[in-house]
């Protein structure tokens, strides 16, 4: 049996408590308590409260929540722009908490980048410097940051556009470089706080794709913050639903949509197309001792691809999974699976 890989990022009970005497509210009855009680009865916000997760290394993980589920505290608390009230956030099993100022940086310069929902871009620095700007705080010479620099701005699509200004591109654009700043100190985990929210939906719809193919060819282990459901099932290899401070579940796109942890997360799938997020896996059932198939199709076949094959023929597929057989699917049990509230 192959081992699990250690997980690159690790949370543990984390909190983050805003006011007097937060420390003090950790595990407490009044933790539980709804914000707006809370904050009359403490003066405390609860921000983020008792959350756990492991991120494996090369996992896209999303954390998806509306506005003030506590998502971008969650986020900030990973590189330690915010520190947090209790618990702890390992890094390669390293306690970040434990980091003297020095080593912070470094983690900082070298292994985690953040690419922000506001580029941040430095208008009056060329867009080669702008992308280089890591490196030069990094200490690395002129010539091979801006030769980097010009590297990563072809991965992202940005070719010839180096001696630009931020107000000569268009916001998209203007995105790619803070992806291509992100990208050009080679971190080993790149984290996304909302980044292409403020984007027409047309060149959101581009970015979330120059996401997935720079995952396929970068390999980085990438945690992305949403308030987007869509989005999320599009980007993400695993899903966390957050309110009001806590997961309320964490799943791949198509356990979220199949099989929602309560009513607050059926409501958020409710609209999701099925036929584009589950899969053969998600809905196959047992052999129960068939011998006539009609075929074979892949373990994460969407339905919508299965269709047209179920529609043709009432013999039942076997569903294959790196050359094994895992299970069965047939027309019953993918138009149930479509249709089903």
């Amino acid at each position: 049996m192959s081992e699990v890989p250690q997980a690159i990022v690790s949370c543990r009970n984390v909190w983050k408590i805003y006011g007097p005497k937060a420390d003090r509210i950790v595990g407490t009855p009044d933790a539980d308590l709804p914000r707006e009680e809370l904050l009359q009865k403490t003066s405390c916000v609860a921000a983020v409260r008792d959350v756990s997760f492991d991120v494996q290394p090369g996992e896209v993980f999303v954390v998806m929540g509306l506005s003030g589920s506590g998502k971008s505290t969650l986020v900030r608390m990973l590189n330690r722009l915010h520190d947090p009230t209790a618990g702890k956030v390992l890094l390669d099993g390293d306690d970040i908490m434990q980091l003297d100022d020095e080593r912070l940086r470094e983690v900082r310069r070298r292994k985690i980048s953040m690419v922000f929902q506001h580029f941040g871009l430095l208008p009056h620095r060329r867009i080669v410097d702008n992308v280089a700007f890591g490196l030069e705080i990094r200490g690395v010479e002129k010539e091979e940051r801006e030769a980097k620099a010009t590297d990563v701005l072809q991965v992202v699509g940005l070719a010839g556009l180096g001696n630009a200004y931020p107000d000569e591109l268009s916001g998209g654009m203007q995105q790619r470089v803070g992806l291509a700043r992100a990208l050009a100190t080679d971190p080993e985990i790149m984290l996304f706080d909302e980044p292409f929210s403020a984007l027409d939906p047309l060149i959101r719809r581009d970015m979330q794709d120059e996401v997935i193919r720079l995952q396929r060819d970068v390999q980085k282990t990438m945690i992305f913050i949403t308030h987007d459901l869509a989005e999320a099932l599009k980007l993400g290899d695993r899903i966390a639903i957050m309110k009001d401070g806590r997961f309320v579940q964490i799943g791949t796109p198509e356990e979220v949509v199949a099989h929602p942890a309560d009513d607050y997360v059926a409501d958020f799938t409710r609209d999701v197309p099925r036929a584009h997020v589950l899969t053969a896996r998600t809905i196959m059932r047992s052999t129960d001792g068939e011998t006539d198939f009609a075929g074979d199709v892949p373990a994460d076949a969407i339905l919508q691809s299965l269709l047209p094959l179920v529609v043709k023929d009432e013999r039942p597929f076997r569903v294959v999974d790196d050359g094994t057989q895992v299970g069965i699917v047939d027309r019953t049990a993918v138009l149930a699976a479509m249709v089903e509230a």
